[in-house]
């Protein structure tokens, strides 16, 4: 009932911004070049370096010459990214799932932009709701670490998205338009094709539940139009927008038939190379026009 009632309220505020029921068959030439975002966030996963390897050897071995055109990344703890990288054979890209806005000086047990940038990393998180909620980390902290993933030339995964309280107000949409605009602060339109959006409904993270594609796809419209509203209509129809919030073989392809959901940050699954290797290879399906 909640989750419906959150639908309702989401479709009417973003059906002014754009139509949320239409299928990728129906996109604009613009929205049709976004391509596809599928990425999995370890978070303190596995334990050791040989189950990482192993892990991220499986993950490669899933994407063949039939995988749908998409980027593919793993966002996992420092001390595996390169095992990780190896093992990938370039399949896939490595990220960090996290970053030290500083680049020096005495910030004891923090990794820097540059440090990861030496190791051959581009991509980092930013923003996820257990660095937010467990670690502390503030819109103007996760400011930071945009704004210098940027200077470097690197590139952002910027997570937003609602508590379970926030949720249960109806307040997606208010607290997405917040956190968006806190975390791009300074960010300019050029450095936007550098940025993707991962919408993560915080009462959704490892507890199971989905929103349903209709809600989801009601938000991610609901954030494309807050982008236009910041930047222009052009730089929105061209930022990636992903969902996460328990993503798993049975939900994906739905998902990814909605056309304001560019791809998925994935957590559990992402530990399972058969059920992420399913993600992977998503099926999108015709939705309704």
């Amino acid at each position: 009932m909640k989750i419906a009632a959150l639908a309702l309220s989401l479709l009417s505020t973003a059906g002014a911004f754009a139509p949320s029921l239409r299928s990728r068959q129906h996109l604009t030439q613009l929205e049709a070049e976004r391509k596809p975002f599928i990425s999995g966030n370890w978070k303190l996963n596995p334990q050791t370096r040989e189950e990482a390897t192993s892990l991220a050897s499986e993950i490669a071995a899933s994407i063949t010459k039939d995988t749908p055109d998409a980027d593919i990344a793993l966002f996992v703890p420092y001390v595996f990214i390169e095992a990780a990288q190896k093992a990938a054979e370039g399949k896939l890209m490595i990220g960090a799932e996290g970053v030290c806005p500083e680049i020096k000086g005495a910030f004891t047990g923090a990794v820097s932009a540059s440090m990861l940038q030496s190791i051959g990393v581009e991509w980092a998180l930013a923003g996820h709701s257990e660095r937010r909620v467990l670690f502390g980390e503030t819109d103007e902290y996760i400011n930071g670490q945009c704004l210098k993933l940027m200077e470097l030339g690197m590139s952002v995964m910027l997570c937003i998205g609602e508590s379970e309280a926030e949720y249960e107000q109806n307040l997606a949409g208010a607290v997405c338009a917040v956190q968006l605009k806190k975390g791009l602060s300074g960010i300019s339109k050029e450095d936007m094709s550098r940025v993707a959006i991962a919408y993560e409904p915080v009462w959704a993270i490892g507890t199971g539940k989905v929103a349903t594609p209709e809600t989801a796809q009601a938000v991610h419209a609901k954030c494309r139009a807050i982008l236009a509203e910041m930047y222009d209509q052009e730089t929105a129809d061209a930022t990636r927008i992903l969902y996460g919030g328990s993503v798993t073989p049975d939900s994906v392809d739905e998902l990814m038939s909605q056309p304001d959901i560019d791809g998925a940050l994935v957590g559990g699954a992402s530990l399972d190379a058969t059920k992420f290797g399913r993600i992977i290879n998503f099926q999108p399906v015709e939705v309704a026009a």
